[in-house]
């Protein structure tokens, strides 16, 4: 890919960035901003890997270590997926683990097939629609709802694990838990990331026993960076699991003390049932691929918002020529970001779980109506407002907007092994430290604040509302991008709705302006989902604000902490890149 269209602005954003350590509909979203507890941290320098076998990208240097040496064993990418994910759950608890949930989108090189796995947490079956709501009918706090038990949905990843590895896997299932299981036992170096935000979430944290014990000392000083930190009963659990496979999870002892943390806390139980977890099921799903360009950007169908609504955004930058215009124009950005608010506003009005909500799947990516929507985006001001659009649906069902929240948590990694199979994977417990209930060395989600916290709006439904049994939407956007029916690209990123506009931005960059993979991470966030853009901190974003107000935007200055681990598949050369926003390493061979 050539690399002659590098312009002044992304130059001087690699730089500044290495140097550092709406409508009153969308007002529930952008309140997200003063509750997200995952903020950024420093920074660190990063630079492309390259490497002929496999490759390993994530956002932890042992998480990405345990991939590796699953890889050098002979492993595949399922095989060093599932030791990934079991790594990051102890050393960056904050953001995933095994009481949470992750999407999978799979390429097998062998058949040539790309799949989907939805390892999404479900809605306890005893919900009803006013579990986020006090006795008047209002909606709660958002930490109201998320501290404790309320906000506990069943966790899919470790049926998600089972699921792959007992259909692709290649290692025994135990020797995958062997890298996890030494760590937690023996103990593992804390990270400036991880001691920086226990110590920014300790009101929250301190409120628990077993998750005061385990981040505080017996003064209640949270743990410190460069200290090791054990977690036996985590090992534990993991050995179970790797004796017994996903059955001991979800039956038994570790079923009925998640259960009991859940039911029995104090001060906010909630109701999920050994029954939910007894009789959760990972789905296999048809990828949903958009074309942009010569390419097909292939991730995640519903309940996962992310790929219709990344490939709405690039199908609507796809009618104007952005490889010409660059970087250092103005209008670039402005495309990506009313593009996105349009999305946006379809996505908050139409997506939710599909097997219980009627979607307009094929309306929204549909060329005709992208065109409709692109032309929107013809003058060359802020659109005055985003409204959602009206794709070919053949049910006509009024709906109304959705006021969920969906914070920057979240972890995401990108694997490729000897065979050119590819794993690009999503997993979260939703907010930072999740609901704060441990059991058993690790963290449950909250992932049930993922729904609208009401289910009406002027007596018409909102499609992300809660019911039993029911996928909360998510915006996690695990991306396989194809040329030629290959796979060219596995990317993804944490970071909560902001995650789609992520994901874009290293797209455009990569794809359109020419910039090489570090350089298109690299590159400042700049994103607008409900008006307001928003502009990276600390960054040569901030210098593009007077130019966005200038054609009718506002805009906001803050962190935007994305977490972009990407590799490409360039002939037999792999690429990897991870983001210096937070402690990823690429590790290849």
């Amino acid at each position: 890919m050539s690399r002659d269209r590098i312009t002044p602005f992304a130059t001087l954003a690699m730089s500044v960035a290495l140097s550092l350590n709406c409508a009153p509909l969308f007002a529930s979203q952008q309140t997200a901003d003063s509750v997200a507890p995952e903020a950024a941290t420093d920074r660190q320098q990063q630079s492309m890997v390259k490497g002929e076998e496999w490759m390993v990208a994530s956002a932890n240097p042992l998480a990405s270590e345990a991939g590796a040496d699953i890889l050098r064993q002979g492993g595949n990418a399922i095989d060093a997926m599932i030791a990934t994910q079991l790594v990051l759950g102890l050393v960056e608890p904050q953001s995933s683990g095994i009481g949470g949930g992750a999407f999978l989108v799979y390429w097998d090189n062998h058949s040539n097939t790309l799949t989907t796995y939805d390892g999404r947490e479900t809605a306890p079956y005893a919900v009803t629609p006013i579990l986020f709501q006090d006795q008047q009918g209002n909606p709660l706090k958002f930490f109201d709802a998320v501290i404790g038990g309320r906000s506990v949905g069943t966790p899919g990843t470790v049926k998600l694990l089972w699921h792959t590895h007992q259909r692709r896997g290649k290692l025994g299932w135990k020797k995958l838990f062997a890298p996890a299981i030494k760590l937690a036992q023996d103990g593992f170096t804390v990270s400036p990331r991880l001691a920086a935000l226990v110590a920014k979430d300790q009101e929250y944290l301190q409120r628990y026993p077993t998750t005061r014990a385990y981040f505080f000392d017996d003064q209640g000083q949270p743990i410190q960076a460069g200290q090791t930190l054990k977690n036996p009963q985590y090992a534990a659990t993991l050995r179970q699991i790797a004796e017994h496979g996903a059955s001991a999870f979800y039956h038994g002892a570790i079923a009925k003390d998640i259960v009991k943390a859940v039911r029995e806390v104090e001060d906010n139980p909630g109701v999920l049932s050994v029954m939910d977890l007894a009789t959760y099921q990972v789905k296999q799903r048809p990828a949903i691929c958009a074309p942009y360009r010569q390419y097909q950007i292939c991730g995640m169908g519903p309940p996962s918002s992310g790929a219709l609504t990344l490939g709405q955004i690039m199908g609507m930058l796809s009618h104007y020529p952005l490889d010409k215009m660059g970087a250092d124009d103005v209008h670039s950005w402005r495309l990506l970001g009313d593009a996105s608010r349009l999305a946006f506003a379809d996505r908050g009005l139409y997506m939710a779980d599909s097997d219980y909500v009627p979607m307009p799947t094929r309306g929204l990516l549909a060329e005709d109506y992208l065109s409709q929507r692109a032309a929107l985006l013809k003058d060359k001001q802020a659109l005055k407002e985003a409204k959602a659009g009206e794709p070919r649906w053949h049910y006509a069902m009024p709906l109304a907007q959705d006021e969920s929240l969906e914070l920057p948590s979240t972890s995401h990694f990108s694997i490729v092994d000897r065979d050119r199979n590819v794993v690009s994977m999503t997993t979260t417990i939703e907010n930072g430290f999740g609901s704060r209930l441990m059991v058993r060395g690790f963290l449950l989600n909250n992932e049930l604040t993922d729904f609208s916290f009401r289910s009406h709006v002027d007596g018409r439904p909102i499609a992300n509302r809660v019911e039993p049994g029911k996928r909360p939407r998510s915006s996690m956007a695990p991306t396989i991008v194809m040329q030629d029916d290959k796979p060219l690209l596995a990317i993804g990123s944490p970071g909560g709705s902001q995650i789609i506009g992520y994901v874009a931005k290293t797209l455009v960059g990569h794809l359109d302006w020419g910039l090489d993979l570090q350089q298109a991470i690299d590159l400042p966030n700049m994103n607008n989902r409900f008006g307001p853009f928003e502009l990276e901190q600390g960054t040569a974003a901030e210098q593009w604000a007077p130019k966005l107000e200038q054609l009718g935007f506002d805009t906001k200055i803050k962190p935007l902490n994305s977490g972009v681990q990407a590799i490409r598949l360039d002939g037999k050369t792999l690429i990897g890149a991870a983001d210096p926003r937070r402690e990823g390493k690429v590790i290849a061979e």
